[in-house]
């Protein structure tokens, strides 16, 4: 029996199509709110003067395969049905298929004279000889536009370099902001000045900023729900939160542990990653002691050091690096580790609405979102993103942004007394002249405010959820 008859991936990919028959994307499929990163990929695959193929990566069940859709959806209006291919690698008979194979099935049986295809791969990491492929289409089918997806970072960001450069472009996809989350569940909005961003803060007149604080606080009561289980847009309209947790476990967790990696990276010892991943879900927003996890599991420093990179490139956690005053990244010092969303920390500890009531665990989560956050608003940036610490006196800065115009600092003080000391390294950074803008992030809805330092540098106080709030709004605007 062939398995791999062109009539069996025909009747598969008339499965994947169906506006091959009726000319349009079934609406369960496109989602009413398109996040961010449409708009970002819909300027590149359709830009005028510069020819791109894009390939969107992040972790599972940020909605990447939504954006193809409705991508698609997109170009229907003006593209022939039978003109566009949506192709899932995941798929397991496809997974057999190399690309060409297919596209020969699709072009002598569907497209026929169709000359300028459109195209779209999901988790385009498991169909063989990939790169070769986009790269041999991109120089042969000038009249093609290609879209692809990849949960695997290190994979696609490997054969760009070899095959990609000046052929596509790799877009991040992370988890969905608290903006984002308060849209897609269709929450009111509140209406804000053009142009109003965390860092343009300390321009306002302290009255102005009252009557901003006003107008963001209806959005605290969703706060909480966001950061338990918001970062996922599926299971962020669920109302069950323990069954969305085992969503969580399950598709971005357990199949990126188990079965990409594995399949993906060589992984022999599951159970070790496993754990490792664990210890780092117990320290979320802490320095990293390599030596020390090596202890716990039984393995080398070596180890835990690859570990770490992979877990990084899979898009499960964030390292963020020591950077020194003077702006320079210190490199013998140890990293601190973030998950990449901490409804994902949440879901693994199996932490319910009771960890809303401890303090010490809300300090770690909401450093973790701060940090999701301003990493994903500044990557198209590529700036420096990391944090400050003096073994010697402990004095510390959370997050800072280092770009060659100036910094960003940021202090995480999510507690109910946030009243500062001359001695706090918060003091000296936002007086030095490189630093453009200083914030300390609050809990309290009412604890925000102005700290004139003299001259120019001053502090702004804002409560989380209207920092994270603004920071995607302020992304929103930038790519409308």
């Amino acid at each position: 029996m062939d398995l791999l008859s062109h009539e069996k991936i025909l009747k598969v990919l008339l499965g994947y199509n169906p506006w091959w028959g009726n000319g349009t994307v079934p609406r369960e499929f496109t989602r009413p709110v398109k996040r961010l990163a449409f708009y970002e990929a819909s300027k590149i695959f359709h830009h005028a003067q510069i020819r791109r193929e894009v390939i969107l990566s992040g972790p599972r069940r940020v909605g990447k395969t939504t954006i193809l859709y409705q991508m698609i959806e997109q170009e229907l209006v003006n593209v022939p049905p039978k003109a566009i291919l949506y192709v899932s690698f995941d798929h397991p008979i496809l997974k057999l298929v190399d690309i060409g194979k297919i596209l020969e099935i699709f072009q002598n049986n569907i497209a026929n004279d169709q000359t300028a295809l459109y195209l779209f791969f999901d988790e385009i990491q498991y169909a063989s000889d990939w790169d070769l492929w986009l790269k041999t289409l991109y120089d042969s089918q000038p009249s093609y536009k290609i879209m692809a997806t990849g949960s695997a970072s290190p994979v696609l960001a490997a054969k760009a370099t070899e095959s990609g450069v000046g052929r596509w472009t790799l877009i991040r996809i992370p988890t969905l902001s608290f903006y984002e989350y308060i849209e897609i569940m269709g929450y009111s909005r509140p209406i804000l000045p053009q142009g109003i961003k965390p860092t343009g803060l300390n321009r306002l007149k302290q009255e102005n900023l009252s009557i901003l604080m006003l107008s963001l606080e209806p959005l605290q009561r969703h706060f909480h729900r966001y950061l338990l289980v918001g970062g996922f847009p599926e299971v962020a309209l669920s109302d069950d939160i323990p069954f969305a947790q085992k969503i969580i476990r399950e598709d971005v967790v357990d199949k990126v542990i188990k079965r990409d990696m594995v399949s993906l990276f060589g992984i022999r010892n599951v159970a070790e990653l496993e754990k490792i991943f664990l210890y780092l879900c117990m320290i979320s927003g802490n320095i990293v002691v390599q030596d020390t996890i090596g202890k716990e599991v039984g393995v080398t420093r070596q180890t835990v050091a690859n570990y770490l990179e992979l877990l990084e490139q899979a898009n499960l956690i964030y390292i963020s690096k020591p950077i020194e005053l003077k702006g320079k990244r210190i490199l013998k010092a140890k990293s601190k580790v973030y998950l990449a969303d901490a409804a994902i920390r949440n879901a693994v500890l199996m932490q319910g609405e009771e960890v809303l009531t401890d303090s010490e665990e809300m300090g770690l989560i909401i450093e973790t979102s701060v940090y999701k956050h301003v990493y994903s608003f500044y990557y198209a940036q590529r700036p420096e993103v990391g944090y400050f610490r003096d073994s010697t006196t402990q004095k510390e800065i959370d997050v800072i942004v280092s770009m060659p115009m100036g910094r960003i600092i940021i202090e995480v003080k999510y507690r109910e007394n946030t009243s500062l000391s001359e001695k706090e390294a918060i003091m000296e950074w936002s007086r030095d002249d490189r630093t453009k803008a200083s914030l300390i992030i609050t809990k309290n809805s009412d604890d925000y405010g102005l700290i004139p330092l003299g001259g120019t540098a001053t502090i702004v106080k804002i409560p989380a959820f209207a920092f994270l709030y603004l920071l995607g709004h302020a992304e929103h605007e930038g790519y409308m």
